[in-house]
């Protein structure tokens, strides 16, 4: 799905069929993948690679996290009883209305929500002394679009990092509240002040 088309909350991506009875292995793209054992349908999207084909509805015969395979579901859909039923879901993504979608807390996000958004950088303020009027360097200058949003693992504590596709490459930076001063999901923008030394570390 894109990143402006609000409607729908991504939950998941079906990889493959799994086992001989119709159930299909699915990555798990959510932080809640508790209450997808207890839905009944869910919607089904051919992501990037499709047209304009709307989202369908598909009723669940069952769902439960895999016990073998961290950070994947196992879903069994109604009227799927066979590998070849199993393989036409393949590459799907399943997906909610964002009227389902889970709250959070305060200062917590949406990964889908950082997806797309304009990251600007903006520059600490100069010790104040006699000099020039303050110039355009001082301005937020645009860095680049979030691509994407690495974790550290399950079960590892630690800082998400945010892809950031700018015009020198890719750039990754903490999602830390003292680098990303300010995150604006409805207006897709990030502000972010940069450590000094963190672009060497990431072309290091």
């Amino acid at each position: 799905m894109s990143a402006p088309d609000q409607r729908w909350v991504i939950v998941a991506r079906i990889l493959r069929p799994r086992g001989n009875k119709g159930e299909v292995a699915a990555e798990l793209l959510t932080d809640f993948p508790e209450r997808l054992t207890r839905l009944t349908e869910v919607f089904l999207g051919a992501g990037d690679r499709s047209g304009t084909q709307e989202p369908y509805a598909a009723a669940l015969t069952s769902c439960w996290l895999s016990q073998n395979h961290k950070g994947q579901a196992v879903f069994h859909f109604e009227g799927c009883h066979s590998i070849s039923q199993a393989e036409k879901f393949r590459g799907l993504e399943v997906l909610l209305p964002i009227e389902q979608r889970m709250t959070l807390a305060a200062g917590q996000f949406f990964v889908d929500d950082l997806i797309g958004c304009s990251v600007f950088e903006n520059f600490p303020e100069p010790p104040v002394v006699s000099s020039p009027p303050c110039s355009l360097a001082s301005a937020p200058a645009l860095l680049g679009v979030v691509r994407d949003v690495q974790f550290t693992g399950e079960g590892v504590s630690g800082t998400p990092l945010l892809t950031i596709d700018t015009s020198a490459g890719e750039l990754l930076v903490p999602l830390a509240e003292d680098i990303c001063t300010r995150i604006d999901t409805r207006a897709r923008r990030i502000d972010v002040v940069l450590p000094e030394g963190l672009r060497d570390l990431n072309h290091g």
